[in-house]
């Protein structure tokens, strides 16, 4: 019988409920139980997909194909929980789903309500994520803050799930802030508001995680569980680490939060090993070397727009024993000629990301072109590869208007052009190539070298595709196209001849890159940028 965690957030939202409820999960795998993990965000749009990343981060992409928040990147990296559509719940889906319900008259002329029908909904969806047979338990994150208007339909269907199976087979966990003052003095009367707030709702925590500066001090902890009715071992120290994310399972762990949780479950577990995890931790800590790795990206402003790419470089690191210190270059305001150089040359490999919209790409160009010339490390993902196209058709064919068909529609030579099934889609809302497909890389490529494979998988999410017009005129001015659709008909990889390591890929690779398994396009792109070093 599938047991329930809800994990909640109060006083302020960004206090890293993914990064606890990833935690959370990797914790009961490694006593040997099966999860499954779901987000809730409470926003109306049906995904983020069309969403700024200013607003909302990186879109997480599944395999199915599903555009979802950024912390199913996090279960992704932190647990084995499979994911895909079924994982990601918005309120856009819940009430989408109940008005077309409605208007089939499946209710049978009833008024359509929030109680009971939106929270039916938004169970039944809880309920299948961890319906088959084997799941333990299946943690929930609900996004937002206690006290948002959004999140109390959410609220009340978790308070409902201890009516429906009982105490015993459901846990609230709830992550809140202990801030401190200006001398330095923590606080922990935002921490009762919040459970007041929740306790209104009807859900009386079972476990606190406090989020603070420092490890928060006994007495203030034996002061938070007096004020909230939560027993004092349940009070949980989630304080700031000094090197890595990854720190945080050992940290909570040394609390014994599993153990905390398998026991008010009466979950049956197995002895815990935590050794990959303080191996990929003292690996960081420990390493002797650092790469300085640039990302010239034009959502540079906000860390959450790229990720799983920063993530996925810092595996790169740990699969080489070295740091990354990471050097964030707004493509939309780079210095031009000698001043571009000089920002370059201080960088030992450069990273292009993927992207949307004509801002910043003459940016990426001249940071292609210059990293191709002066032989520097450079790893091109979706739009990333695409400019480094567009930059390899400028300079060695003399192409000077070569562009993509979404940033000059018109121009002479558009070495890059939109998907045939795309040229009369007018719904931009999941309708992009999006999710896993197979893909062949070319015997003799660095392609081939690093997978070691022929076929490979990878996820997508783009529109635009390199112009099989022009492939055979930029192949014969050197571009080596390295991997291809399994029936040849798109470009998956483009390669720099004669360089240290310039690589491109239409597709997305930080997606499936772990701290415990780093993918290789990122073990191998840290290794060159280390010989640069």
């Amino acid at each position: 019988m599938t047991k329930y965690i809800f994990v909640t957030g109060g006083v302020c939202s960004g206090l890293g409920k993914g990064v606890a409820a990833s935690s959370i999960g990797s914790l009961l795998e490694h006593h040997g139980l099966t999860v499954r993990m779901l987000k809730i965000d409470p926003y109306i749009n049906v995904d983020p997909g069309t969403m700024s990343p200013y607003q909302h981060g990186e879109v997480y992409v599944t395999d199915d194909g599903a555009e979802t928040d950024l912390d199913l990147g996090n279960y992704a990296r932190f647990t084995s929980s499979p994911l895909g559509r079924p994982n990601s719940v918005t309120t856009g889906q819940v009430y989408q789903e109940v008005i077309r319900k409605e208007r089939e008259g499946q209710f049978l002329g009833r008024t359509v309500q929030v109680i009971p029908h939106i929270t039916d909904e938004i169970k039944s969806r809880i309920f299948k994520v961890g319906e088959e047979p084997g799941v333990d338990a299946t943690i929930v994150e609900i996004g937002g803050t206690v006290g948002d208007i959004e999140s109390i339909p959410f609220l009340e269907a978790a308070r409902q799930f201890i009516h429906d199976l009982g105490r015993g087979r459901v846990l609230y966990v709830h992550l809140t802030l202990v801030p401190a003052v200006s001398d330095g003095e923590p606080k922990t009367k935002p921490t009762q508001h919040s459970v007041a707030a929740l306790r209104e709702i009807g859900i009386q925590p079972d476990i606190l995680l406090c989020r603070s500066a420092e490890p928060l001090p006994e007495v203030l902890a034996r002061k938070i569980s007096l004020f909230t009715n939560v027993e004092d071992e349940a009070v949980i120290s989630a304080y700031n680490v000094q090197h890595t994310v990854y720190e945080i399972p050992l940290i909570f762990a040394e609390q014994k939060l599993d153990q905390i949780i398998m026991t008010k479950l009466s979950l049956q577990h197995s002895p815990c090993d935590l050794s990959d995890w303080r191996k990929v931790v003292d690996t960081y800590r420990g390493a002797a070397h650092a790469v300085r790795i640039g990302l010239a990206g034009k959502y540079t402003e906000l860390l959450d727009s790229y990720k799983s790419i920063y993530e996925a470089l810092y595996h790169g690191g740990v699969a080489n024993g070295c740091r990354i210190e990471l050097v964030k270059v707004d493509s939309d305001h780079l210095p031009r000629g000698e001043e571009l150089g000089r920002l370059l040359s201080g960088l030992n490999g450069v990273l292009i990301p993927g992207g949307f919209g004509q801002r910043g790409i003459e940016g990426m160009v001249d940071a292609a072109g210059w990293a191709r010339r002066n032989r520097l490390p450079c790893f091109g993902i979706c739009l990333g590869m695409q400019v480094m196209v567009i930059e390899y058709a400028r300079s060695l064919l003399g192409w000077k208007d070569a562009n993509s068909t979404e940033f000059v529609p018109n121009c002479e030579h558009p070495v890059i052009s939109l998907l045939e099934e795309q040229i009369d889609v007018k719904s931009y809302g999941g309708t992009m190539r999006l999710g896993a497909s197979q893909s062949r890389t070319l015997p003799g490529s660095r392609m081939r070298e690093i997978y070691g494979q022929e076929v490979i998988s990878e996820r997508h999410r783009h529109r635009y595709e390199v112009s099989n017009l022009y492939r055979a005129r930029l192949a014969e001015a050197g571009l080596k196209f390295s991997a291809f659709t399994l029936d040849d008909s798109l470009v998956e990889a483009a390669e720099w001849p004669d360089h240290p390591w310039g690589l491109g890929v239409q597709f997305h690779p930080e997606f499936k890159s772990k701290p415990v398994a780093p993918h290789p396009l990122f073990a191998s792109f840290v290794a060159a940028c280390l010989s640069h070093a």
